[in-house]
């Protein structure tokens, strides 16, 4: 047994729009945005990650900056392959003279197509999978989170992440209602771009709207703890000139407010689909919020007053569904039920 231990490398892989988190023996070893960057004239990759991400929008044309995921599922099945096969090297980037047999557990979105998750499994397995399992996000969340999700009662969970977010009302290990919309956080950064060009006539990249996001994003116009403006530098869309423009949370809060309404609208949907027993469970426990979209200042509360239903922000929202599929991986045999 020491022996097959020793050949076969177990994994478990939360492969997002936004970020990629693999873990590796109970531990977060890579964490790096869901980015590549690939030479145009020999295909070779050129960067991964983080450094790919910092080559965003500043390449030349012999290099092209790839996200190989759009909307949860593999836009570019040759670069997603690229990007999981460097990413697991980054476990141990140390030369070896075989590579080991990987064992996978890679989460999905509740809404993917069976061609989708066929191009999932198809990119792991290309990229040295031997056995692949697919485990549902929204259930992964819930795994990440604690929730006991076998238990016979229901349990709500909103994962927003980068490509979709995933709402999933969960009991007896199974998936009651779901509901996945493609509204997620890469909508909110292109509502910023959108904002910004118009309001403010400045003309800005992906990477800059995302750091708008980050630091003044908001989710409610009056905030307890309001952060500083966030200044942009630019030129303006007219002149071609350099400005310079101060950005308040108000602001952002007002630009991202339909796609958060489009999600407060998925999540009513999937209550009125919700069994009357497992509803009252949910009115009691509460609502809970997992993925980067988690992170967005007065979220929680702004739901809470549009649905009148407790929302609690789960513990490190960005890892929840990287750590739910790595306790789905440490017990497959528990959970095989819940895996494709």
């Amino acid at each position: 047994m020491g022996l097959f231990t020793f050949l076969t490398q177990e994994i478990a892989i939360d492969l997002g729009t936004a970020n990629t988190i693999i873990i590796y023996n109970g531990k977060v070893v890579v964490d790096e945005p869901s980015v590549v960057t690939i030479d145009m004239k020999t295909d070779k990759l050129v960067a991964i990650g983080e450094k790919a991400r910092q080559m965003q929008g500043k390449t030349h044309a012999n290099l092209k900056t790839i996200r190989p995921l759009q909307d949860g599922v593999i836009a570019d099945f040759n670069a997603a392959e690229q990007m999981i096969r460097g990413m697991i090297k980054m476990i141990n980037p140390k030369k070896r003279f075989f590579s080991p047999a990987l064992k996978m557990v890679i989460c999905i979105p509740s809404g993917s197509t069976e061609v989708e998750i066929r191009a999932v499994r198809d990119s792991s397995e290309h990229a040295g999978g031997r056995d692949v399992y697919m485990i549902y996000e929204p259930m992964a969340a819930a795994i990440g989170i604690g929730l006991d999700v076998e238990a016979p009662e229901g349990n709500m969970v909103v994962d927003i992440g980068g490509g979709t977010t995933e709402i999933a009302v969960i009991s007896l290990g199974g998936i009651v209602t779901n509901k996945s919309i493609r509204i997620a956080g890469d909508d909110l950064t292109a509502d910023i771009l959108e904002y910004m060009r118009h309001q403010h006539n400045i003309k800005i990249g992906e990477r800059t709207a995302e750091d708008i996001k980050i630091n003044v994003g908001s989710a409610l116009s009056e905030l307890d703890d309001p952060p500083a403006d966030y200044i942009v530098r630019g030129p303006n869309q007219m002149t071609a000139l350099p400005i310079e423009v101060p950005v308040s949370y108000q602001e952002i809060a007002h630009s991202l407010d339909k796609s958060i309404s489009k999600i407060e609208t998925a999540i009513i949907s999937a209550l009125e689909q919700t069994p009357p027993e497992l509803y009252a469970d949910i009115v009691t426990r509460g609502i809970w919020l997992a993925g980067g979209g988690a992170l967005l200042r007065g979220l929680d509360k702004r739901l809470y007053d549009k649905i009148n239903i407790p929302f609690h922000i789960a513990d490190d929202p960005l890892r929840a569904v990287a750590r739910g599929t790595g306790v789905a991986l440490k017990n497959v045999d528990k959970f095989a039920f819940l895996l494709r």
